[in-house]
């Protein structure tokens, strides 16, 4: 990968996790971790806001197929 790219986590080689804390999330936010999904080759992405009262508001799913992308 490019040195203008540092993914935050990847865990058990499947899941690529991106850490934010900021007001809201952004579709610039959605866009790098999809970003990063693409170069890796990995389907499974999350994107977890840390700036928000409960954390389960704060955690966007992604899956990535060859063809689709599927938000949860």
């Amino acid at each position: 990968m490019s040195e203008g790219f540092k993914i935050d986590f990847i865990v058990e080689g499947k899941v690529i996790v991106e850490l934010k804390s900021v007001e809201m999330l952004l579709q610039v936010h959605e866009s790098q971790l999809l970003t990063y999904m693409r170069l890796s080759g990995k389907e499974l992405g999350l994107l977890i806001n840390f700036n928000v009262p409960l954390l389960k508001d704060g955690i966007r799913r992604k899956i990535m197929t060859k063809n689709t992308q599927i938000d949860n």
